[in-house]
């Protein structure tokens, strides 16, 4: 898999080096490149209490984002996955410690741990005052006898930064640690494994499973588990960490592995708020990549009870822009729409055949979500199939609010329900059409020149014509045929849909975006989704194939 990296050997001193050029002034590096990488907080007042922590590079923004004021004081970096060596441990320690001594905050992995120990024993006999605490809130393996450290390290940075900022002392800063380990628990999901430097890609995640509780170096999970959706993907892992939450108020921390998109985030952000399987979450960090593994396609969730001076200082500001704000879990703010804008309700009128015959045609297009979808990848975004799929079920649920007897009426109600609820370019010229036909139709226009008219208003608006490789191509002969029959305009519809697949220069649409190596011998989604209507209503005989006249 291509990377955006150089060399194996210089990512990690190459990566510092940028962070430390975007990072406004407030951080600096001690000489030492290639086997020492530290990052150190500038302007560091030594008569307080420094925290160091650290390990294998791969899971930024930790740990350099966090060096900074109310959190780390330096961060020790090895590299990928892998832990630094004594001597840099010893020169972070070294570099900013003072008379109120260090505290190191390590991860429970064995090359961490014992790193990070000697160099402490190595300080200490240069006179530093050094206390290390082990962080292992990983609940994923019960029977393992010494939990991994993972994303729940975060909130133990950020209490004893706070406190450590606040002046208290090394006694202090440290129990304030051990309270936190104490009481956090996490546990993480994922799609997909990470893709380390260098490595070929472990591909051992099926399509259609999770990986349930697999640790921050690409390890293996406790368990494969189906996935669904995001929902029940949340629920999951809530359940899971159930049993470790203590009484009273909790923190939550939605940590992005690294691969999962900011959509995908926000979506297990209100599963997460929703959620009633761990009660009394009432704060949450994130979601952001704050502990990733690389680019691993999952998330994790961090829980800890917290006691009032703690949730203050997971409140303090930092000016870290990679720590996100811990805020109370509220409901969204909904306020009405501005005035003018709730739309006129059509007269809901009754007709059985009509109401039968644009539930069939929704059905059609929610039929064939997956194969326009997939017609879509090859020239656009891949979504015309939800899209006409998601307006489709939306329509067909107000079936029973539209005017079915009145034509007219129901071309309006149809592209005002299509403005509301279809999104993108072709929500807008659906509306449109269907807008136009309605106004032609309340005219005197028979209903096939009323569709005719509803074409032209989307011409002039859309801009696009015969041969520019859009759903004009299929609508404007079948329109043309329709006189003749159903039959006769699905035959003209399938022709121009075909005949868009020679059409290697799109002239509108994203397809105009797109190389012609890419367009040819594919047909254009929204001409074939046309197509695939008029041949539906004749296949399932719901309107008779003869003349049309109405």
């Amino acid at each position: 898999m291509a990377q955006f990296i150089n060399a194996k050997e210089d990512l990690v001193i190459e990566a510092i080096d940028g962070a430390l050029r975007t990072a406004k002034g407030r951080l600096s590096r001690l000489d030492g490149y290639p086997h020492i990488k530290v990052v150190v907080r500038d302007e560091w007042d030594k008569s307080k209490v420094a925290l160091v922590s650290g390990g294998g590079s791969g899971h930024e923004p930790a740990h350099v984002g966090y060096v900074g004021e109310g959190m780390l004081t330096a961060a020790v970096c090895g590299d990928v996955f892998a832990s630094p060596s004594v001597d840099a441990v010893l020169a972070g320690i070294l570099a900013v410690s003072g008379p109120a001594g260090c505290l190191l905050i390590v991860k429970n992995y064995t090359g961490d741990r014992l790193n990070f120990g000697l160099a402490a024993e190595r300080a200490r006999a240069f006179g530093i005052k050094v206390s290390m605490v082990i962080v292992g809130d990983d609940i994923a393996l019960p029977d393992l006898p010494q939990a991994r450290g993972v994303a729940g390290t975060l909130y133990v940075h950020k209490i004893s930064g706070a406190l450590a900022e606040s002046g208290a002392d090394l006694d202090t800063v440290t129990a304030a640690a051990k309270r936190v380990i104490e009481n956090v628990a996490s546990i993480g999901m994922s799609l997909d494994t990470c893709t380390v430097p260098g490595s070929p890609k472990e591909a051992r995640i099926a399509v259609g499973k999770a990986e349930l509780g697999l640790g921050i170096h690409g390890e293996s999970g406790i368990e494969l588990v189906d996935f669904t959706t995001a929902r029940d993907a949340m629920a999951v892992v809530l359940e899971r960490l159930k049993p470790h939450a203590g009484k009273g108020p909790k923190v939550a921390l939605l940590n992005n592995l690294g691969g999962a998109t900011s959509l995908e985030m926000s979506v297990l952000a209100e599963e997460l708020a929703k959620s009633d399987v761990i009660g009394d979450i009432e704060y949450l960090v994130g979601p952001a990549p704050m502990m990733t593994s690389l680019d691993m396609r999952g998330f994790s969730v961090s829980i800890l009870t917290v006691s009032d001076q703690e949730l203050a200082l997971l409140q303090t500001p930092v000016p870290m822009r990679d720590w996100p704000d811990c805020l109370k879990i509220d409901a969204p703010d909904i306020r009405l729409i501005p005035e003018g804008l709730t739309p006129v309700k059509p007269i809901p009128s009754t007709d059985p055949d009509t109401a039968a015959f644009v539930g069939k045609c929704c059905d059609l297009f929610i039929k064939a979500e997956a194969e326009l979808n997939a017609l879509d990848a090859q020239s656009g975004d891949g979504d015309t199939g939800s899209t006409l799929a998601g307006a489709a079920r939306a329509l067909k649920g107000s079936i029973d609010q539209l005017p079915l007897s009145d034509p007219t009426q129901l071309y309006r109600a149809i592209g005002l329900e299509l403005s509301q609820t279809m999104g993108g370019s072709s929500g807008v010229l659906l509306a449109i059409f269907f807008s136009a036909t309605g106004d032609a139709s309340s005219s005197g226009l028979p209903n096939v020149e009323a569709l005719k008219a509803g074409l032209t208003r989307v011409q002039e608006v859309g801009g696009a014509g015969l041969g520019d490789r859009t759903m004009i191509d299929a609508l404007t002969p079948a329109l043309e045929a329709l006189p003749e029959g159903f039959a006769a305009a699905a035959a003209a519809a399938r022709t121009g849909a075909e005949h868009t697949a020679n059409i290697v220069k799109a002239k509108a649409g994203r397809a105009s975006y797109i190389s012609e190596e890419r367009l040819s011998g594919y047909n254009d989604p929204g001409a074939e989704a046309v197509a695939l209507l008029f041949e539906g209503i004749v296949r399932g005989n719901l309107i008779e194939a003869g003349r049309v006249t109405k």
